[in-house]
């Protein structure tokens, strides 16, 4: 299953929920699949492309992980004493992007290394250590996305856009208050009442993880 990197797909990372994990068990629940496809092409794409792959490269390695699941996630069982799906993925996105580079006909690393390094063992071990640190990142920045999106449709639009402004944009909190014509008291309530929110569907979002 190959995706247009322009266009269609989730645009938020939502981590698996364990019905979901149980319902992708049966092969033939093709909306649980796609569910599951929607949800987590691009993040996989955007870290292979993160890795230094080419866009042809890093689509192949989307459906080659998206293949491996398929095939093993009969077998998957949830254990919190070894570890969450999102390091179960984790592995196997790993290792179709080095598959992917292996490909290539020369060892290529996944991230820039600083050494000079030679030997190809070492080059994909210190590949495959800053892959962890990029997979880490970007899905915590990913929840966070998400959080933020979530906490946007349910909240006042201006008191977001105030947040939005003097937080994200990092405007200072009067030239905020001015823009939208509003006492600088406002700014900084808005800041307080919505990065309480987004903390708590964070806490949320990492509740219902595996």
């Amino acid at each position: 299953m190959k995706k247009e990197t322009s266009g269609q797909g989730s645009d938020e990372l939502i981590p698996t929920r364990k019905s979901l994990i149980d319902r992708l068990a049966n092969g033939q629940d093709q909306a649980s699949w796609q569910e599951f496809f929607d949800t987590y092409w691009k993040f996989i794409y955007g870290i292979a492309r993160k890795s230094q792959l080419a866009d042809a490269e890093a689509q192949d390695v989307v459906q080659d992980t998206l293949v491996t699941v398929a095939k093993l996630m009969p077998n998957f069982k949830y254990d919190p004493a070894v570890g969450e799906f999102k390091g179960w993925l984790a592995t196997i996105t790993r290792s179709r992007i080095v598959d992917q580079v292996r490909k290539r006909g020369k060892h290529v690393p996944l991230q820039p290394i600083d050494d000079n390094s030679t030997n190809s063992n070492d080059v994909v071990d210190k590949a495959t250590q800053q892959f962890d640190k990029l997979w880490d990142a970007e899905w915590n920045q990913n929840v966070l996305e998400v959080a933020k999106a979530r906490v946007r449709r349910r909240v006042d639009p201006q008191q977001y856009q105030l947040f939005d402004y003097y937080v994200t944009k990092d405007w200072p909190a009067q030239k905020v208050a001015d823009h939208f014509g509003v006492h600088v008291d406002h700014v900084y309530m808005a800041k307080h009442r919505v990065s309480e929110k987004i903390c708590e569907e964070i806490k949320k979002i990492e509740g219902n993880k595996l």
